[in-house]
């Protein structure tokens, strides 16, 4: 709120007013000014004009030369307070009706050009709206406080009023209602200052003649009782807090912020910081403002976060987005270039050198995993950075990495209406699509900065250490995060850092390599499914058809297209890796083999699946083919038959094709198997490619045929039942734990053997087992689903050996 210029009295003496004018009569306009208030009167130099000046008992006063300056400044200040007194009540009285104006202005236009000993101006005529103009006015500002220049030229126009006079009405209206909210406010907070006060006060004088509660008579500090020493403690350990968050809260918003001064108390007779008493406790609950050093005080994961905590918080997250940017920036001797596959490691070695872990040392049986990775993706900062912050929007840009997220807690949604200094806790389920590597559920911080213009940083940091969980925890998310930057034409340049430790006991073998790599959980993924998500954006949202896609089907049926394969490949990630999305159960019937896991759920109530016993199998295998090659041979119709029983042993036909990227893998597709005989009807299949730097997936599931005609023209696809089957393929990592090329399985490529490069196929199936939900799942259904798993392998590896 700006309340004009003050008198700039620095210097701390009144000489010097010779030299200079102080400017009181100066125009205003109350439309930048609140209501009733008017410009206080400011120092400024003596190069402005006389005629500025519209009181002539103020300009004698200046022009008079400066014999004492005593009394010309009592005089000086007689003229001004009794000009300004009589100003600012007049200007009070009509700018609180809100309806006076002067000639149709705003009712302060002065006229400057009069000088001090010319004759005074001639007084304007003011216009004072009537009754029913000012009911008419009153009523259109509560229902549109900020009218368009149509409805004033039209109220004008009914009102016999200038288009001027109810703008200004408007203005000084509005300043009207803010001035009341604000000395509602002022009110309200004066009240509960004189009640602290008086609260202060009162124990003031009890500390200050303390009474023995046994006797009656004067107390001895020593003598004191405990709930007194736990109030000493606790203001010692509030007063530490207070200057804590005050320094937080200072880094967060890049100025010093001081708390209220803090009257001398009795409380703090030998306590403070230092005091006998409560050394102890200040000590284990002060978190340190630098980034050397940990937090001691461990969070109750059962209740809500309070000061204490969001102070924590603050600084864990401070001190995590210090490190991103910096392991951002900073190239050799940190990250070193990998000379295998040219990707970047970090050396742990001068990581410890230059960063003190902030969440503590590495627990002991824990890995480490970081990678780096740099893209240029088609979306703004703006955008992505909304979508990192939305949980819903970020599992739905990352479907296949994220099983499940939610927001538990927001600590602060930003400053000025954007997400700068956004700061809140979320947890999420992260996944690699096998049965061979646990789900990572993590809960952690994420916070958001913006550094410079169309710059921006995003980061995660695990609050395992300052927060207590009820579960064990088996992985930790280090600093990470992106930095992001925008450039032209819609385009930013994304640097995205992934730092986690995890137990890697959990993990089969085939799988460790991938993971240590940091090409599991790592940059490069996170980066390929951004690009690849957002051009498929681009694509949906372009006027233009791709020339692959089948022009007979509408944009509504393609987006009804779109949403059930997603719905489907949801289903298919969530079978894979039986993630807390659906209630999976562990059979116990049955001969499967031991890299085969077999779950099942009851399918009630959902008109996106059939109802009845879901049996899900799903397992891993290393192949000795690369992953494109195994890619291209499972999206192939044409080769459909030699692994698919679905097929009826013959070549599919595509039926339709909606294309999700430039890539031909990246696509919908719509499959028709051929008929056996005449009277056997053919079958549609719906099915999914995607393929980026960091895997492929394969997904395909059966659908009805006259559902698939009401989603083709534009239907709900919500009510097409299906039960997804397919692949997921991802690079078999350095130092794979696959066959050699002596024929053994070795982990060790010494000894002259070089290894052979290949893939990581996972295969899974979900199949009703029967239509009632309350039936018994039985031996037979087990293995039958556990000799499909079988089969279905062992022709891939039979038609991929053939091939080559």
């Amino acid at each position: 709120m700006n309340f004009g210029g003050f008198i700039d009295d620095s210097s701390g003496t009144n000489e010097g007013l010779g030299g200079a004018r102080i400017v009181a009569d100066i125009p205003y306009n109350t439309t930048t000014m609140p209501t009733g208030v008017f410009s206080q009167p400011r120092l400024v130099s003596s190069s402005i004009p006389k005629n500025m000046f519209n009181s002539p008992g103020l300009s004698l006063a200046l022009q008079q030369p400066n014999i004492d300056n005593q009394g010309d400044e009592t005089r000086l200040g007689e003229n001004f307070e009794g000009n300004i007194g009589r100003r600012s009540r007049e200007e009070e009285h009509e700018s609180r009706s809100g309806s006076d104006n002067m000639d149709g202005g705003s009712g302060d236009d002065h006229d400057p050009t009069t000088a001090a000993g010319d004759k005074p101006p001639r007084k304007k005529r003011y216009h004072r709206h009537t009754p029913q103009q000012i009911q008419e006015l009153e009523a259109l500002f509560k229902e549109c406080p900020h009218p368009d220049e149509k409805q004033r030229l039209e109220l004008s126009k009914r009102l016999c009023l200038e288009t001027r006079q109810v703008k200004f009405w408007f203005q000084n209206r509005r300043t009207q209602m803010k001035t009341q909210l604000e000395r509602h406010e002022n009110s309200l907070l004066r009240q509960e200052n004189d009640k602290l006060r008086a609260e202060n006060m009162s124990i003031r004088d009890a500390m200050r003649n303390p009474i023995c509660t046994s006797c009656g008579g004067p107390a001895i500090i020593g003598d004191m009782s405990l709930e007194e020493q736990h109030l000493r403690i606790e203001n010692a350990r509030l007063k530490d807090e207070l200057d804590r968050v005050c320094a937080l809260a200072g880094k967060f918003l890049g100025r010093p912020i001081t708390g209220p001064p803090l009257p001398n108390s009795s409380l703090e007779l030998g306590v403070g910081t230092n005091g006998t008493f409560g050394t102890t406790m200040a000590t284990t609950t002060t978190l340190p403002l630098g980034h050397d050093a940990l937090p001691t005080m461990v969070v109750p994961s059962n209740r809500p976060a309070t000061t204490l905590d969001r102070s924590m918080f603050l600084e864990l997250a401070l001190a995590a987005m210090d490190e991103l940017v910096k392991m951002a920036q900073t190239d050799e001797p940190l990250w070193i270039k990998n000379i295998e596959g040219g990707r970047e490691m970090l050396n742990h070695d001068e990581y410890l050198r230059t960063f003190t872990p902030c969440i503590g040392l590495k627990p002991n049986g824990f890995v480490t995993e970081a990678s780096r990775e740099t893209g240029v993706v088609i979306i703004n900062s703006l955008a992505l950075v909304e979508t990192l912050m939305d949980s819903n929007r970020w599992a739905e840009m990352f479907h296949c990495m994220i099983a499940r997220t939610s927001t538990t807690d927001v600590i602060s949604n930003g400053m000025g209406g954007t997400r700068n200094g956004a700061l809140q806790l979320m947890n999420a389920e992260l996944q690699i699509l096998s049965p061979l590597v646990p789900v990572r559920e993590v809960s952690f911080l994420r916070f958001c900065k913006q550094h410079a213009e169309g710059v921006w940083a995003v980061v995660d940091v695990s609050i395992d250490t300052i927060k207590e969980s009820t579960t064990f925890v088996t992985c930790r998310r280090l600093p990470s995060g992106c930095v992001v930057q925008d450039m032209p034409n819609g385009y930013s340049k994304v640097i995205c850092v992934e730092h986690a430790e995890y137990d890697e006991s959990q993990v089969h073998q085939l799988y460790r390599p991938l993971l240590s790599s940091g090409m599991g959980f790592g940059a490069q993924r996170w980066v390929a499914t951004l690009q690849r998500q957002c051009e498929c954006l681009a694509i949906l949202m372009s006027s233009t058809v791709p020339t692959r896609d089948h022009t007979a089907i509408t944009a509504s049926g393609r987006r009804s297209m779109l949403k059930l394969a997603q719905r489907m490949t949801d289903n298919f990630c969530a079978g894979v890796c039986a993630s807390t999305v659906h209630k999976w159960n562990k059979p116990n019937a049955g001969n499967v083999d031991e890299d085969v896991r077999v779950m099942t759920r009851k399918s009630i109530d959902d008109p996106g699946e059939p109802p009845g016993i879901v049996l899900s199998a799903a397992t891993s295998v290393w192949l000795p083919v690369s992953p494109q090659r195994l890619f291209d041979f499972l999206r192939d119709e044409r080769l459909r038959s030699e692994w698919d029983i679905l097929s009826n042993g013959g070549p599919m036909q595509e039926m339709a094709h909606i294309a999700k990227g430039q890539d031909h893998g990246n696509c919908v597709s719509l499959l028709r198997a051929s008929a056996m005989n005449a009277n056997q009807s053919s079958m549609l299949i719906l099915q999914e490619t995607c393929i980026d730097a960091a895997g492929s997936l394969v997904v395909y599931a059966p659908v009805d045929i006259p559902a698939m005609h009401v989603v083709m023209n534009g239907g709900d696809s919500a009510y097409v039942a299906l039960l997804p089957s397919g692949f997921a393929i991802v690079p078999d990592g350095p130092g794979s734990h696959g066959p050699i090329s002596n024929g053994h399985v070795n982990g060790n490529t010494g000894g002259g053997s070089s290894r052979v490069g290949g893939s990581l196929l996972t295969v899974a199936f979900q199949i009703l087992v029967n239509s009632l939900p309350t039936a018994k799942l039985t031996v037979e259904s087990v293995e039958t689903v556990n000799n499909l798993i079988s089969c279905t392998v062992q022709k891939i590896k039979a038609a991929l050996q053939c091939e080559s």
